[in-house]
C-alpha cells in the first residue's frame, strides 16, 4: 500500500477548502460587482459620505474574493517551470521593504549560492513576499528579521525568523487555511497562497513560534535536475532574405506577448497607477528594440533620459524596473537566435553582435539609471525645499517685530536655510526685533550652536535687535563649554512668553 505523505494531506486539505470556498466566492462576486457599479453611478449624483465608506469597504471585499480565487486555483497560470536561483530572488525581494530596515535589522546567512531549484518563479516569489511582509510585520517595534539559505537531505532550505510576537500553539495548525489568520486586519489569504505554492512545488514547511519571542518558517525544497539557462526555441515566422528587423516587426505580436506574461510582477506592482499600463511599456520596449535594430547608439541614449525621467514619475521599485529590462534583453536574444538559425554565421561575427547589442542594451540601462535617480533627487530636493519653507515660518507681531519658533532637529542644511530666511525676512518687512523661540529644539549639535552665533552676528548686522528664548539646558552647556558669550550680542528669555509680555509693555510704556 501507497504511503501518503503529510505534504499531499495537507495540500489535498487546502485544496478542498479552496474550491469549496471559491465556488460561494464565484457566486458572491458577480452580485456585489453589480452592487459597485450601482454604487459608482450614485456617487456621481450625489455626494454623501456613508456613499463614499459603501463604496471603500465594497471594494475591499472584492479584493479579498478576488485574492480567494487567486490563491484556489494556482494551477490556472500558465506559468512554465525555470531554474531559480533562491538567493538572488530573496537579495531582490528585500529591496521592496527598504523603508523598514530602519527599524528592522535584517540577517542573511546564505551557503550554496550557486544551487538552483526548479520552479515558478512568480509564484515563488509571491509566496517569499507574503512571508516577508509577516515578518516585518509581526514586528510592532524594533527587532531582527534572520535569512538562512543552505543544502541539506537532499533540498535546499529557506528559513525565515522574525523576533515579532509569535503565534500561539494551538493557531499554528491553522495557518494557511483560508480566511485564519492572527493579524486584526488580515484576511489569511497571503499564507494560503505560501503553503499551496510550497507544497505545489513538493516541498515541505514548518512553524515554528513562541509568543513573546518570535517565529521561523522553514522551507525544504527538493533540489532536482534542470535545464541550462540560456536562449530558447520560439514558434516564430520567418520569410527568406528578410533582415532581422522586418524579422521582429513579423513577430512583434509574439514578442510583445512574452514581454507582458514574464512582466507579470511589475504589471502587479503598478496597478494601482492609471498612466503606466501595459500600452506605457510595450510602447518603451519598442522604441527601445526598434534602436537597437539600427543599432543607433546615440537615439538609445537620448530615449534613455527620457524614459529614466517618465518613469520616475511613477512609485515603482527601481529593482523591478531593471528586472523587467532584463526581461526584455533575455526576449532580444531568443529573437536573434531564432532568427539566425536561418541563417548561417560565423564565430567572429556572433561575437561581434553579442558585443554590439549588449553594449548598446548597457549604455541604454546606465543612461536610464541616472536620469532616473536624477529626477528622483530633483524631486527629493524640490520637496525638502517646500519643508525647509514650511519650518522657517516667521510670525510678524507688529510692522517691526516678529517670532521665529524653532522646531525639531537642526542640523547644517537647515541652520543655513535658517540663516537666509532670518536675513531675508529682516529686510523684506524691515524689522526692528526678531525673537528666536528654541524651546521646541529635540537637538542641536555643538557645530550648529556656532553657527547660531553667526546668525545673530548677522541680526545686529541688518540693524535689527535679537531676543533667544527657550534655550535648553543641554544648549546651554555647550555654550559654556565652547565660551561662547551669547549674551553680549542677543538678550535671552527663558520662555517665548516673558519676551512677548515684555516687547508689549515696552511699547504701551
Amino acid at each position: 500500500m501507497k504511503k501518503v505523505k503529510d505534504s499531499d494531506l495537507t495540500l489535498d486539505r487546502l485544496a478542498s477548502i479552496g474550491q469549496i470556498a471559491a465556488g460561494i466566492a464565484h457566486e458572491i462576486k458577480n452580485p456585489l460587482t453589480a452592487v459597485k457599479g450601482f454604487l459608482q453611478m450614485l456617487r456621481k449624483e450625489l455626494s454623501h459620505n456613508y456613499l463614499d465608506l459603501a463604496y471603500s469597504e465594497l471594494d475591499n471585499a472584492l479584493s479579498t474574493l478576488q485574492n480567494l480565487l487567486h490563491v484556489s486555483k494556482p494551477d490556472l497560470e500558465n506559468e512554465p517551470f525555470t531554474a531559480i536561483n533562491l538567493c538572488s530572488e530573496l537579495e531582490a525581494l528585500l529591496y521592496l521593504f527598504q523603508d523598514k530596515f530602519y527599524d528592522v535589522h535584517i540577517e542573511t546567512h546564505f551557503s550554496n549560492t550557486n544551487e538552483k531549484i526548479y520552479g515558478k518563479r512568480n509564484q515563488l516569489k509571491k509566496a517569499f513576499f507574503n512571508l516577508l511582509k509577516n515578518a516585518f510585520e509581526a514586528i510592532p517595534d524594533k527587532g531582527t528579521i534572520t535569512i538562512k539559505h543552505y543544502k541539506s537531505n537532499n533540498g535546499l532550505i529557506v528559513s525565515i525568523s522574525d523576533t515579532g510576537i509569535g503565534i500561539p500553539q494551538e493557531k499554528i495548525a491553522l495557518l494557511g487555511t483560508p480566511f485564519f489568520t492572527s493579524k486584526t486586519e488580515g484576511t489569511g489569504m497571503g499564507l494560503t497562497q505560501v503553503f499551496s505554492t510550497i507544497y505545489g512545488h513538493d516541498g515541505k514547511i514548518t512553524v515554528n513560534s513562541e509568543e513573546g519571542v518570535g517565529t521561523t518558517f522553514t522551507i525544504w525544497f527538493p533540489i532536482h535536475e534542470h535545464e541550462k539557462i540560456g536562449v530558447k526555441k520560439l514558434d516564430l515566422k520567418y520569410m527568406e532574405g528578410q533582415n532581422f528587423s522586418a524579422f521582429y516587426t513579423e513577430n512583434k505580436d509574439k514578442f510583445d506577448e512574452l514581454l507582458i506574461y514574464h512582466g507579470k510582477e511589475l504589471f502587479e506592482s503598478i496597478q494601482n497607477s492609471t498612466d503606466v499600463n501595459e500600452e506605457f511599456l510595450l510602447k518603451s520596449a519598442g522604441k527601445i528594440v526598434t534602436l537597437l535594430n539600427y543599432t543607433d547608439e546615440y537615439g538609445l541614449i537620448l530615449n534613455a533620459k527620457e524614459d529614466g525621467r517618465n518613469w520616475a514619475k511613477y512609485d515603482m521599485d527601481i529593482i523591478l524596473i531593471l528586472e523587467w529590462f532584463q526581461t526584455l534583453r533575455k526576449i532580444y536574444w531568443d529573437f536573434l537566435y531564432n532568427y539566425y538559425q536561418h541563417l548561417e554565421i560565423g564565430k567572429n561575427e556572433f561575437f561581434e553582435l553579442e558585443r554590439r547589442v549588449n553594449y548598446n542594451l548597457d549604455s541604454y540601462l546606465k543612461h536610464f539609471s541616472a536620469s532616473f535617480s536624477e529626477y528622483k533627487n530633483e524631486l527629493l530636493r524640490s520637496q525638502r525645499s517646500v519643508i525647509d519653507d514650511l519650518t522657517v515660518p516667521v510670525i510678524p507681531l507688529s510692522d517691526t517685530m516678529a517670532i521665529l519658533p524653532i522646531i525639531g532637529t537642526v542640523d547644517t542644511h537647515r541652520a543655513k536655510k535658517i540663516q537666509e530666511k532670518i536675513f531675508d525676512q529682516i529686510y523684506q518687512l524691515k524689522l526692528k526685533h526678531i525673537i528666536l523661540d528654541l524651546s521646541g529644539v529635540a537637538y542641536m549639535d555643538t557645530a550648529i550652536v556656532g553657527h547660531l552665533f553667526k546668525i545673530v552676528n548677522g541680526i545686529s548686522i541688518q540693524g535689527c535687535k535679537a531676543t533667544i528664548t527657550g534655550i535648553r539646558p543641554e544648549i546651554t552647556n555647550t555654550m559654556v563649554e565652547l565660551g561662547i558669550a551669547l549674551h553680549e550680542k542677543v538678550e535671552t528669555r527663558g520662555t517665548l512668553q516673558q519676551a512677548i509680555e515684555e516687547y508689549n509693555h515696552n511699547r504701551v510704556g
